[in-house]
C-alpha cells in the first residue's frame, strides 16, 4: 500500500457539528475503498495566507491514510464535489507502507509528546515558584527599607 497525507480546508462558516461531518465523511471514503487511516489532525481554525475563495480563513484538517491509487481518483473527485472544502493537496509520501507500523509510530509519537508535556509544566512550575519566592523577598526588604526598619 501507499502511504499519502492529505491537508484540506473547510469552510470557516460551518458550524462546529458540520466540521466533524465533513472529517467523517472523508474518513469513511477512505475506509470504504480498502484505506488504513493512520491518522487524523484537526488544527481547528487557523488564518490563510492569501484569501482563496474569498476566504481569509479556513478550518484546517491533516489526515494520513495508507491506499491505493485509486482511492487518490476517489478522492479528488469528492474534494471538487463538496462545496464545504475551500482547497485540498494529496502528497505520496511513501510507495510500500505497513499501516500498522506505522499506526504504532504515531502512537509512539504521541505518547513521546505526552511526555515531554508534562516535564515542560513540571519545570515551568518550579520557576514559577522560584520566581515568586525571589519576588516577595524583595518587596519585603523593599518595604523594610522604604519604612526605615532593617
Amino acid at each position: 500500500m501507499r502511504y499519502y497525507e492529505t491537508l484540506y480546508l473547510i469552510n470557516p462558516n460551518l458550524a462546529d457539528e458540520d466540521y466533524s461531518d465533513v472529517v467523517t465523511k472523508f474518513n469513511d471514503l477512505v475506509e470504504k475503498n480498502k484505506g488504513v487511516i493512520v491518522k487524523v489532525d484537526e488544527w481547528g481554525k487557523k488564518t490563510l495566507a492569501y484569501e482563496i475563495k474569498k476566504f481569509d480563513k479556513g478550518y484546517y484538517v491533516l489526515l494520513s491514510y495508507c491506499g491505493d491509487p485509486d482511492l487518490i481518483t476517489v478522492l479528488k473527485r469528492e474534494f471538487k464535489l463538496d462545496e464545504r472544502i475551500i482547497k485540498y493537496q494529496i502528497i505520496k509520501l511513501s510507495d510500500s507502507a505497513d499501516p500498522d507500523a506505522l499506526k504504532q509510530q504515531s502512537e509512539a509519537v504521541k505518547e513521546e509528546v505526552g511526555e515531554q508535556t508534562k516535564e515542560k509544566e513540571g519545570e515551568e512550575a518550579k520557576e514559577n515558584d522560584v520566581e515568586e519566592s525571589e519576588t516577595s523577598s524583595e518587596t519585603i526588604s523593599k518595604e523594610e527599607g522604604e519604612n526605615g526598619v532593617q
